[in-house]
């Protein structure tokens, strides 16, 4: 059993996740075109598609559990290929609608099964660093996805993008058959589903902390994602080009963040580790506010602050979590990508009100917030550290 390649095996299956979500934005108005609908109705199907990817957290986690790693991922991804190869053939958009939540629903274990295959495999300092390279894969997802969805869509259609999803997903498939062991733990067999599998994790003090961190950072980064582009127009008058130039810098740096984060975590402790990195977002965050009027390279530096900080405390939220819960390592990982996604859901609703008041409160607000959460998780820390 080669562990190195299990890692890239299971941590494509959670690359494609956010990539298969966004692969397809750059053509949403050819899409829009194709089938004669309104800009809202295509908008829907990457709403959809991050709404089930939330649910399915919470359906997974439990059932990786309880059946195991491999008779859970495998019929997911089974289900994710004739999904794509749906959502290729549709011929109205309530048919790629429906194929969109199905693609979803598949691919929604790919994270699940590989956070927790990874805390199966490897211990110590090869924990930090896998989950380090496990990140690094699922970040790359939402930069490399519009990249390769605009030069697909740009020859094939919005087929060719579903089709090449389709095909790319069987290799995934026939990969994880053939290098994918069960790594699931022996001991005894545990019992149906209930509601206390998820209170378990969040009456943790270690895992209540790991788990609100995780939302106010998608929070606060679904902010930038969100009201940054206005920000740029207004400021700079940058052209939609333009903008997604600025975006770049802050995508490079949570990749390269991703990467490293596993790494330094080895040579501190990690919660003290969570705690800076995370203290740090909240410094970017409010030096973008105060510095981002006054010229374009300054904001340039806040956001790539932003976004390496945030690459450096993923792998040590997932490491946490992994050596704190190992008996439902895989719950524990379905409720942190469960509040994830809620971070990325509430940063756009809760921003707008705070957007029509001006002078960028939206992020004041989100940076407030963050700060509260880093407090309370230092609090959560202390005591655990106090009792152990």
């Amino acid at each position: 059993m080669n562990k190195k390649v299990i890692l890239y095996c299971v941590g494509f299956a959670a690359f494609f996740g956010p990539f298969t979500q966004t692969i397809y934005t750059p053509i949403l108005p050819e899409i829009q075109h194709d089938f004669q609908t309104s800009g809202f109705i295509v908008n829907l199907t990457i709403s959809i598609f991050t709404f089930v990817l939330a649910m399915m957290q919470m359906v997974y986690g439990p059932l990786t559990d309880k059946l195991g790693r491999r008779k859970i991922l495998l019929p997911a991804i089974l289900l994710y290929i004739v999904a794509s190869a749906g959502a290729a053939l549709s011929t109205s958009i309530w048919v790629l609608l429906f194929f969109r939540a199905f693609q979803a629903a598949g691919i929604a274990a790919g994270s699940v099964v590989a956070t927790t295959v990874i805390g199966d495999l490897f211990e110590g300092k090869s924990l930090g660093r896998s989950m380090g390279t496990f990140q690094t894969l699922v970040t790359l997802g939402p930069v490399i996805g519009p990249v390769v969805g605009g030069f697909v869509g740009g020859y094939t259609g919005y087929q060719g993008v579903f089709w090449v999803l389709t095909g790319t997903g069987l290799i995934m498939f026939l990969a994880n058959v053939k290098l994918l062991p069960e790594t699931k733990p022996e001991g005894p067999e545990r019992k149906g589903f209930s509601f206390s599998d998820f209170t378990i994790v969040l009456k943790d003090r270690t895992g209540l902390a790991v788990i609100l961190l995780g939302f106010i950072q998608y929070y606060s980064f679904y902010n930038f994602l969100v009201f940054l582009p206005n920000l740029l127009a207004s400021f700079y008058g940058l052209s939609a080009a333009q903008k997604g130039l600025v975006f770049l810098p802050m995508s490079l740096f949570l990749v390269l963040g991703s990467f490293t984060g596993g790494r330094l975590q080895e040579k501190s402790n990690p919660r003290t580790f969570l705690l800076v990195t995370s203290s740090l977002n909240v410094l970017a965050t409010i030096l973008f506010v105060i510095l981002s009027p006054v010229s374009l390279p300054v904001l340039i530096v806040s956001i790539s602050l932003f976004g390496l900080c945030l690459g450096l405390s993923l792998p040590v939220q997932t490491t946490l979590l992994a050596r704190a819960f190992t008996q439902n390592r895989a719950t524990a990982i379905g409720v942190y990508n469960f509040f994830r996604y809620l971070g990325m859901a509430a940063g756009p609703i809760f921003g707008s009100v705070f957007y029509q008041l001006g002078n960028r409160v939206e992020f004041l607000f989100a940076a407030f917030l963050f700060a509260l959460t880093v407090l309370f998780a230092r609090r959560q820390f202390t005591k655990t550290d106090r009792y152990q």
